[in-house]
């Protein structure tokens, strides 16, 4: 009997081995496409001399920092605007209005203001990281049960500790999902912008070996970045599980 989470693998090994059958039965010579096997031992190799690691934490650190930046800014406003309805209407215009831009499109402006490196990126991904976490942070906030602010106010707590006791626990499993959900878009405009214009990272590395015709090295790169996204979800829901327990589910499931 096949345990539920192993049965996840059997389509992408099965997918590899499909892929690994038609590039040996083709002879495949290309400058876009490698074999799996190829793909695995340009990753070995890049692990080894550590080019993938140094790559890895430049992306990790402008994604990170990006995500807390954009988070810590989303989450006041969001429990700002779902606290004060009347701030939450005079803000709806204009934060509709400036939500819909691509982060990516910020570029041109960064570069102008920040240069290249850590800075400018970080103010890209902190963009993009602040809306998810503002819009879901703000809906968790205008959710909670109004029989919990009735007790609040019936025991006489004073505004910041109705914050700090009552509305941030009640919505703080809806408040973890959209910090998961903003970790994944960190990852993906972090890469992005390096490989648009920023000369570092994973998405540089991307670049670099495609530049270099090296397919493998390229294809060995976007498998890592699968990965790490991979490990950082699987982390992140075990996360949410073990402090929310059934909580997570719910807010899963919303």
């Amino acid at each position: 009997m096949i345990p539920e989470r192993t049965k996840a693998f059997v389509l992408p090994i099965a997918a590899l081995v499909v892929l690994e059958i038609w590039a040996r039965a083709i002879d495949l010579h290309s400058d876009s496409l490698a074999p799996p096997s190829a793909v695995a031992t340009a990753l070995v190799e890049a692990l080894r001399d550590g080019s993938v690691l140094v790559a890895t934490r430049d992306t990790l650190i402008s994604a990170f920092a990006g995500l807390a930046v954009g988070g810590g800014v989303g989450l006041v406003l969001g429990i700002a605007l779902g606290i004060f309805r009347i701030v939450d209407r005079l803000m709806e215009v204009t934060i509709e209005a400036i939500r819909p831009i691509p982060s990516i499109a910020l570029l041109p402006i960064a570069l102008i203001a920040l240069g290249f490196g850590y800075r400018m990126e970080i103010v890209i991904v902190a963009f993009a990281c602040l809306w998810p976490i503002l819009i879901l942070s703000r809906a968790a906030i205008g959710g909670i049960e109004p029989r919990l602010i009735e007790v609040s106010r019936a025991l006489g707590l004073s505004s910041a500790d109705r914050v700090r006791k009552i509305i941030v626990p009640a919505a703080l499993p809806r408040i973890f999902l959209a910090f998961r959900l903003a970790a994944g878009i960190a990852l993906i405009v972090a890469v992005t912008v390096e490989i648009a214009i920023n000369p570092i990272g994973l998405g540089a590395a991307i670049m670099t070996a495609q530049q270099a015709l090296r397919p493998d090295l390229m294809l060995a790169y976007l498998a890592w970045i699968g990965a790490v996204g991979y490990v950082l979800n699987f982390s992140l829901v075990a996360a949410q599980r073990h402090l929310f327990g059934r909580a997570a589910l719910a807010g899963d499931a919303a």
